[in-house]
């Protein structure tokens, strides 16, 4: 999930394979480790059902040094969410539920904000971002990983979630409602959602490598899967690859490129297995890859794409008059790109394990530019040249935020002390962080997200610095306060210092009160 950047590939994304050469295409997969410092990826094209490409680039560990290759497992993200939509329309197929059901059917204490939506939501609305809520709004639950909140906290604090847009008005993309959706299959099925796509999807499609969440991978104790790796003051390091199982239905599964071409055909033959079954009514299809909510697309982009928007469980678009139906999936140190072109049976797969968009685009553009006929357009060198552009300037933003808050504590100005700010703060749907003093010091650490912990340095007389532990995270705050006539801290609002922060890491979406 990097914030703008994450949603600029998201959108950016877009060959004959006789038309590029598996030797270049080597090369170019080489090339863009090097340029984005990927340490690993594997990439998969399927055509006309036959796989054209399939082979793993780079190690999948910094650590081990193994190789990676197509049979190499890797978190896919929010690529999980075209199987939740796939689950819910099997579901319908078997009259279970009707996209028009309202969520209150199967989930009777569910509530939004505001009592309307509460009313009205459907089972449709969770899987479109449309529901009102803002760009990962309330992701901060889930993410990072290793936080204690269940699907159950999750499902009752959605009510505190302020929207940002009116109800089905905007398209915001947004991770809790699928976890909403997957609770919704839960409570008819009867069964996890790991185990309905597993068991329902994953075994009758052929996926036999795959898993419906990263614990299920790491209880089978597979051996061929990636370490994640993330970029952290300047290098390139390794870091936790995991995922919390509360968030399965929006990013769980975890999957290799052999697997992921099982699925795109699958899809690619309109939902149908390789033994003649169809999983999915013509019906049903045409719910999951028509525009629901659609979404502005750019006069001039590189596809003459003309309409955009989000389907169920997927985004849809048309590029040089064709139907694209994509996604892509990050998780800290690892991201995804899944791409079909049904009416060409073109299927592009890239899994990477570096948070790099970049690296996935070069790949999934040059790629569809071969099958739709259109000139090498240097790719590489494009995204190479805009993403050190980007890094330059949000490296230099975020050095000169940290030499003010270094002048800031020379000052006169820096007189704060522990007694008008040390405490906890709640926040309702995220639960309570406290600020402590740590010798000269504070520290600031959530109590419902373990890992979010880190130096509180002073910025100006009402702002600090939340300074996280983790560097990969990439993710320091300003922590702005709100002092009473007395001078003690009352409440507590937060916001990234740069635009470089993934858009999981909700701070803007938090409102904290000092309750001790």
């Amino acid at each position: 999930m990097k914030r703008r950047l994450f949603l600029l590939f998201f959108v950016c994304s877009i060959l004959s394979f006789a038309q590029i050469e598996e030797k270049k295409l080597d090369e170019l997969i080489q090339n863009t480790l090097k340029t984005f410092e990927v340490p690993g990826m594997s990439v998969g094209i399927i055509k006309d059902g036959k796989t054209v490409y399939s082979k793993g680039f780079g190690v999948a560990s910094l650590t081990t040094k193994k190789s990676m290759n197509d049979e190499t497992l890797v978190g896919i993200a929010s690529n999980s969410k075209g199987f939740t939509a796939t689950a819910l329309a099997i579901l319908a197929d078997e009259g279970k539920l009707n996209w028009d059901d309202k969520v209150t059917k199967f989930i009777p204490e569910f509530q939004m904000y505001d009592p309307y939506v509460t009313r009205e939501i459907t089972v449709k609305d969770l899987i479109t971002h449309r529901a009102g809520l803002g760009l990962g709004q309330g992701d901060l639950m889930f993410f990072p990983e290793g936080g204690t909140q269940t699907i159950k906290d999750i499902v009752h604090n959605v009510r505190y979630l302020k929207p940002e847009h009116s109800f089905r008005n905007t398209m915001d993309y947004n991770n809790i409602m699928f976890i909403v959706a997957g609770e919704v299959i839960t409570r008819i099925s009867g069964l996890s959602w790991a185990d309905f796509i597993e068991q329902k999807i994953m075994k009758p499609v052929g996926m036999n490598s795959s898993f419906g969440s990263y614990n299920r991978a790491k209880a089978a104790s597979v051996q061929n899967i990636i370490d994640a790796h993330a970029p952290a003051d300047g290098k390139v390091i390794q870091v936790p690859h995991d995922w919390n199982q509360t968030a399965n239905a929006a990013g769980g599964i975890v999957s290799n490129i052999k697997d992921m071409l099982i699925w795109a055909e699958f899809l690619n033959n309109n939902f149908t297995t390789k033994d003649g079954k169809k999983l999915v009514s013509d019906k049903q299809i045409q719910q999951l890859w028509q525009i629901q909510q659609p979404s502005t697309v750019a006069l001039k982009n590189p596809y003459d794409t003309q309409n955009y928007g989000y389907g169920l469980g997927w985004f849809i678009s048309d590029v040089k008059g064709h139907k694209q139906v994509q996604h892509s999936g990050g998780l800290i140190g690892t991201v995804t790109h899944f791409t079909l072109i049904p009416d060409m049976k073109l299927g592009i797969v890239v899994l990477t394990n570096q948070q790099s968009g970049a690296a996935f685009s070069t790949i999934t553009n040059t790629v569809k530019d071969a099958y739709l006929g259109i000139a090498d357009r240097n790719w590489l060198k494009t995204y190479g040249e805009r993403m050190a552009k980007m890094n330059a300037d949000f490296e230099k933003d975020k050095k000169e935020v940290f030499e003010k808050a270094t002048a800031f504590q020379k000052s006169k100005n820096c007189t704060v002390t522990a007694d008008q700010i040390t405490g906890l703060y709640n926040d309702p749907w995220f639960g309570n962080v406290e600020i402590s003093q740590n010798g000269k010091g504070y520290r600031i650490a959530s109590k419902t997200s373990p890992r979010l912990k880190g130096d509180l340095l002073p910025y100006s007389p009402n702002t600090f610095i939340a300074k996280w532990d983790d560097r990969s995270y990439d993710a320091d705050a300003f922590v702005i306060l709100n002092y009473d006539e007395n001078g003690k801290a009352q409440t507590m609002k937060m916001k990234p210092i740069s635009d470089i922060t993934d858009f999981s890491f909700d701070f803007e979406d938090l409102d904290f009160q000092k309750v001790k």
